[in-house]
């Protein structure tokens, strides 16, 4: 039985690590097509790219308004997608290693 539960902690804390995993790419490609729809790389009037980026502002954007109320200005450099990461990277390796010990 000992065995059987410390397998189910060890596939929680996979799990645990690739949804941070997965959250870190969708911030990744958020900032990038933000960059890139910045810049006018977007084609006008399109639903799958309005549908995507909308996608990716609902889901990142939560996190990210934290870290810019708390960050400083750095004129035009926005640094809160990288602290994100790296905390989201940091939290989810506390909580797997927790769960899997």
């Amino acid at each position: 039985m000992i065995l059987a539960a410390s397998g189910f902690a060890i596939h929680v804390a996979q799990y645990i690590d690739a949804l941070a995993s997965v959250y870190c790419v969708v911030l990744i490609v958020y900032v990038l097509s933000s960059i890139a729809f910045s810049i006018g790389l977007r084609i006008p009037y399109s639903r799958w790219s309005d549908a995507v980026l909308t996608f990716l502002r609902d889901v990142s954007e939560p996190l990210l308004r934290v870290f810019r109320a708390i960050l400083p200005s750095f004129g035009g450099l926005d640094l809160s997608p990288m602290i994100a990461i790296i905390l989201v990277q940091v939290a989810a390796r506390l909580a797997a290693s927790a769960i899997a010990s």
